[in-house]
């Protein structure tokens, strides 16, 4: 709670390289129209935040700057809200009551669908944040100030006039710590790829060790096979079968082994996919490159624990074999 609006202004007056800046402050509330209601973000900012964050509109306009300095009951609404509280579709200068104040639906925003996350980023809606401090908070403090540059190569040069104007407005000493954090949005990607390589690891380790235990499964199946199939694979070489017929033979029972465990764990995960899809807002989908190569690992594991058993079964020698009890 040390951001205020006038620093807002103090960086887009005091930091060259800031394209577009605009307080964010954002509550959970309730919104009411046509007698019903949902529960839903919203999010207090300014008119850059369309151009910050790069929306678009379904229908009608975002808020002007003029709605902002004035305070108007004015808001932008995401498609979620627009589902729930309009079902005929028709949202754009209808009223919304949010928490005890009316307002009206200036315009809609298109939809963007589920984050990475799983998050619905339709599910939000945007007002002044004037409106927001004054009649809805009360709060004095924004909660932090989104920014774009004019260039992606100025980022970290903006960050240090950031820093700097910041450290001035809030008169921190130089001995003090910052009473406020800078992030960037490669920062948050790097930090996010940080998290998916250690998950990646994670899971290819918890794969690696189930390919291994599925592949001395399948070994020591073939081995009891072989065994109990001595006196059959005695006859097959004494009417003509060459060592490298058994070993053939042997090696595709092991791979059709293997591979119906794989189709099975497909089809299992596809029937999953399906029923997130159905019940939940995310959206899974099944890529066919995965599942090919998903199929050609099945099959490996397959031949490779499955050469040892068909190999022992190929060297048999035809006689002891025959008279194996």
């Amino acid at each position: 709670n040390k951001l205020t609006v006038s620093d807002v202004d103090k960086l887009k007056n005091g930091v060259a390289g800031i394209e577009y800046a605009s307080p964010y402050i954002t509550s959970s509330s309730q919104a009411i129209a046509n007698g019903m209601n949902w529960k839903t973000t919203v999010n207090g900012v300014s008119d850059d935040y369309q151009s910050i964050k790069a929306y678009t509109l379904s229908s009608g306009e975002f808020f002007t700057d003029k709605d902002v300095k004035s305070s108007k009951n004015v808001a932008v609404i995401g498609k979620t809200i627009v589902d729930n509280l309009f079902p005929d579709g028709d949202a754009v200068g209808q009223s919304i009551r949010i928490g005890k104040i009316p307002f009206k639906v200036a315009g809609v925003l298109t939809s963007k669908g589920s984050s990475g996350n799983g998050m619905d980023q339709d599910d939000l809606i945007l007002i002044p944040y004037s409106t927001m401090m004054h009649k809805l908070s009360g709060s004095k403090f924004i909660r932090s100030i989104y920014i774009s540059t004019s260039s992606k190569d100025i980022i970290e040069e903006v960050q240090a006039g950031i820093k700097s104007v910041l450290r001035k407005a809030h008169n921190l000493k130089d001995s003090a710590a910052d009473d406020f954090n800078i992030g960037s949005q490669s920062e948050i990607v790097e930090k996010a790829s940080s998290v998916t390589g250690m998950m990646t690891l994670l899971l290819g380790s918890i794969a690696g060790v189930s390919l291994l235990v599925g592949g001395i499964g399948i070994m020591n199946i073939m081995l009891v096979s072989v065994t109990e199939r001595t006196r059959e694979i005695g006859t097959r070489l004494a009417v003509g079968a060459r060592g490298k017929d058994i070993l053939l033979q042997f090696l595709i029972e092991a791979l059709v082994l293997s591979l119906s465990g794989g189709l099975a764990g497909i089809a299992i995960a596809a029937v999953i996919a399906v029923i997130v899809n159905t019940f939940t807002s995310m959206i899974l989908v099944v890529n066919v490159n995965v599942v090919l190569i998903a199929v050609l690992f099945s099959g490996g594991v397959g031949v490779f624990f499955g050469y040892y058993p068909a190999r022992k079964a190929s060297m048999l020698n035809p006689i002891d074999a025959l008279r194996y009890e």
